[in-house]
């Protein structure tokens, strides 16, 4: 099973494309800096509300947005090797045209809470800490499995999986969590994960042995 986080490391995070597209520098702010998510989906809120922007705003940007060069193809690349669940901190309600564009692999997130106006009121998180209870929880399954992600919220999972591994984080991030592996492209990535691969089928073998 290889787990992977969505923003920073399948696709350019969603709320520094909103910043750029709205001029409000406040929301270039992400888990890269700030680890607290509930601190930090209270102050995105509060910035929203206080400009006056709701959903439709968002979801404009994000209908614009891009996966990342070879996103698509490492997604192809590991459907013929592995199960695939994209675990992200993100909403259904911004996520979609995102899948579309990766050719739609599984996607644990959260949901938004809009009024009849279209203002974001808040938010339904899944479940505490959901990604790093998720890989334990395909663990619990007998899988074993990878995990990639590039931010602190991302850690956990990290430190959860049977292999975890940095991809693109911030300079922060890597230097708080040294033990964590760090590639930079998804060829790296790729090396990784078929290394970990043959390691497991090793193990298999051992035990049948």
């Amino acid at each position: 099973m290889t787990c992977l986080d969505l923003e920073g490391t399948l696709v350019p995070e969603i709320w520094i494309c909103v910043a750029e597209k709205t001029g409000i520098e406040e929301l270039r702010l992400t888990t890269r800096e700030e680890p607290d998510y509930d601190a930090l989906m209270d102050r995105r809120l509060a910035i929203l509300d206080r400009h006056g922007l709701g959903l439709s705003h968002i979801q404009d940007v994000i209908g614009a947005m891009e996966p990342f060069a070879g996103a698509r193809d490492f997604i192809s690349w590991l459907r013929t090797r592995s199960q695939i669940v994209v675990l992200s901190d993100t909403f259904y309600e911004f996520a979609a045209p995102l899948m579309e564009r990766l050719d739609w692999p599984t996607l644990f997130c959260n949901r938004l809470k809009v009024d009849g106006e279209g203002r974001v009121t808040g938010c339904i998180i899944r479940a505490p800490d959901h990604k790093r209870q998720a890989v334990k929880a395909f663990q619990g399954l007998n899988y074993k499995v990878f995990a990639a992600g590039d931010s602190f919220n991302d850690t956990r999972m990290l430190e959860q999986a049977d292999r975890g591994a940095l991809f693109r984080a911030a300079e922060a991030v890597a230097r708080q969590f040294p033990g964590l592996p760090h590639y930079q492209t998804y060829g790296e990535l790729k090396s990784a994960l078929l290394d970990a691969m043959d390691s497991w089928a090793d193990e298999g073998n051992s035990i049948k042995q």
